[in-house]
């Protein structure tokens, strides 16, 4: 067989579920059979606006890649065959998971160890084709083991959970600090167990959906609010003895949830913004610097893979909590992209690549 199923990215509302080449792996690197893999807010952002982070008119420096992509950056499953010179011990048959993050040899950034710092900004199934297909040929210093005790559908989201482990870690959080996530996806979710798995004993989360804030309950929020209210950091105060948050986590990037978050902190709190923004927000600096606020953004993670396996593994994050639906790769159209586009209650979709 020379040929494999993947899922493409071709144009804004153009993906297609086709055959394609199977990969082989060059040096130091390491050829995947796929098993889960999940639909992030990325990839979604791809098909309804793409492209954002796909190069098309002029090829991705560390890949050579450009334009027609297969998608898929959150995916688990099994080493096919490892490279020529290829760093890890891995071998063929070893259960592993993906941390899709490319790494510029000539960044300065990887001398500190912050290579997700590290420019041109790149990721598997964006900057290369990635894990919507069969098999996939990342680099080897991308590749973790995972436990046999750990599912493959828990596997895939290992990459998601270390965005919001992330995110909390550089928030400063303390024990028994209160939170304020805003937005309940997938993100924001995580992000509400990770802050609990932390030791925050007050978790507030806002959005639009109903559906989604029930979520939030589901997997510890203490309180939620939906956005559309307008006293939120009046309703925030008191829920925190007057004071505001501890730490706020815009998971919904947009001028609402940035005004409403900065306004529900506590003096001296910490802002972190998760989100993706799509658009450029307005700013009170005057505001921040009399409250002494800390504001700050972070792009996926760092040097946190073991430490996030671990903690699914073991039950402190359970993260597939927030699976709302396992498809095929023949429906990831229909039932997946259109789904978390007209579908409030979906969260977390998982394709069964096997299937």
């Amino acid at each position: 067989m020379s040929t494999m199923k993947a899922a493409r990215w071709y144009a804004e509302k153009d993906i297609r579920v086709e055959q394609t080449e199977i990969p082989s792996p060059k040096k130091g690197q390491i050829k995947i059979a796929v098993k889960y893999a999940g639909i992030c807010g990325s990839d979604l952002h791809e098909y309804v606006h793409g492209p954002q982070l796909i190069p098309v008119e002029k090829p991705y420096l560390l890949t050579g890649h450009q334009g027609t992509t297969t998608l898929g950056h959150e995916f688990s499953g099994i080493v096919e065959e490892v490279g020529e010179n290829a760093i890890g011990n891995f071998k063929k048959g070893d259960r592993v998971v993906v941390e899709p993050i490319y790494k510029n040899p000539d960044s300065p950034f990887l001398v500190s160890g912050e290579y997700n710092l590290s420019e041109p900004l790149g990721f598997v199934g964006l900057s290369s084709n990635g894990g919507f297909a069969n098999y996939v040929v990342v680099e080897d210093y991308m590749v973790h083991k995972i436990p046999d005790s750990m599912s493959f559908e828990q596997g895939a989201l290992v990459e998601p959970t270390a965005v919001a482990v992330y995110a909390v870690l550089q928030s400063g959080l303390k024990i028994g600090q209160t939170v304020l996530v805003s937005g309940a996806g997938p993100i924001g979710l995580l992000c509400v167990q990770a802050a609990i798995a932390a030791g925050a004993t007050t978790v507030i989360v806002t959005d639009v959906a109903e559906k989604r804030l029930e979520k939030a309950r589901e997997i510890g929020a203490t309180h939620t609010i939906n956005a559309t209210e307008k006293d939120i950091p009046e309703q925030v105060r008191k829920l925190t003895k007057n004071l505001g948050a501890d730490v706020y986590l815009d998971a919904a990037g947009v001028q609402a949830s940035y005004d409403t978050g900065l306004k529900s902190l506590r003096n001296g709190g910490t802002a972190v913004l998760v989100a993706l923004f799509g658009k450029p927000v307005t700013a009170d600096p005057l505001n921040q610097v009399l409250r002494e606020l800390t504001i700050k953004g972070v792009i996926a993670y760092r040097n946190i893979f073991p430490e996030v396996i671990a903690l699914i593994d073991s039950g402190r994050i359970p993260a597939e909590k927030l699976v709302t639906s396992k498809i095929k790769l023949d429906d990831i159209v229909e039932k997946g992209f259109e789904a978390l586009v007209n579908s409030p209650e979906q969260v977390k979709i998982l394709i069964d690549i096997e299937k």
